[in-house]
Order: structure tokens, then C-alpha cells, then sequence
């Protein structure tokens, strides 16, 4: 970022969370996976970056919030830079299977849009 002369200041990193294997058959805890992931940016990512739009990565919507919120919670580790989602099938998957293309699911859509979108802006701040 640096070589190519960004304003570290302007820009967002859009990765995934820190999780197991598709392979692995241990399940991980949302404070083990928001550990790695904040150890990992610590160790890899300068303090002057505006922040983190994590992808659900195939997640939950549950399992994201969950993990996102776990990060925004986590005490003992320097976390400088804003971390929130930046969440496709996590924020819309339950919204698409309410609404199943159907104008009389419109409503039952929007408000799990609403539930999804206050679930994961309250785990933006720790408090889901």
C-alpha cells in the first residue's frame, strides 16, 4: 500500500475473518476467531488504516455477527482502527428467502433486513 503511494489514511481492508478450514471438523468459538483475527491485523496492518469491512466469508449471519461482535468485545489487544462488515449473504440471505421474489413479502422482507442490519451494527460496536 505504502509502494503504491494510498493515503492509508482513506482506505479500508476488506478481508475475511481468521476461521477454520472448510476441512476442519473442530467448530471455533467467536472469542478464538476474533483473537486470530485482531492478532493478525495487529501484527499485519498499520495503525493509521481507517478501518476493517469484513467479509461473512460463507459464515453465518448468526455466526458473523456473532464473530464480529466478539472482535469489538475483546479486552488486552490494541484494536486502532474501526472494525465493522461489510456483509453480502450475511445480510441478505434471510432477507432473500423472506422475500422469495414475491411483492406480497415485501414487508416480511424489510424487517428482516432491519433485524439483520441491527444485529450487525450493534456487533459493530460489541454490544450484540
Amino acid at each position: 500500500m505504502f509502494n503504491q503511494n494510498l493515503l492509508i489514511e482513506g482506505c479500508l481492508l476488506k478481508p475475511n475473518m481468521v476461521t477454520p478450514g472448510a476441512s476442519c471438523e473442530k467448530r471455533a468459538k467467536a472469542e478464538e476467531i476474533a483473537w486470530y483475527t485482531v492478532r493478525t491485523l495487529s501484527r499485519t496492518m498499520v495503525p493509521a488504516l481507517a478501518g476493517v469491512c469484513f467479509l461473512s466469508g460463507g459464515q453465518s449471519e448468526e455466526d458473523a455477527s456473532l464473530n464480529l461482535n466478539a472482535m469489538n468485545a475483546l479486552k488486552g489487544i490494541n484494536k486502532p482502527w474501526a472494525l465493522t462488515f461489510s456483509y453480502g449473504r450475511a445480510l441478505q440471505s434471510s432477507v432473500l428467502k423472506a422475500w422469495s421474489g414475491k411483492a406480497e413479502n415485501v414487508a416480511a422482507a424489510q424487517a428482516a433486513l432491519l433485524e439483520r442490519a441491527s444485529a450487525n451494527g450493534a456487533a459493530a460496536k460489541g454490544a450484540y
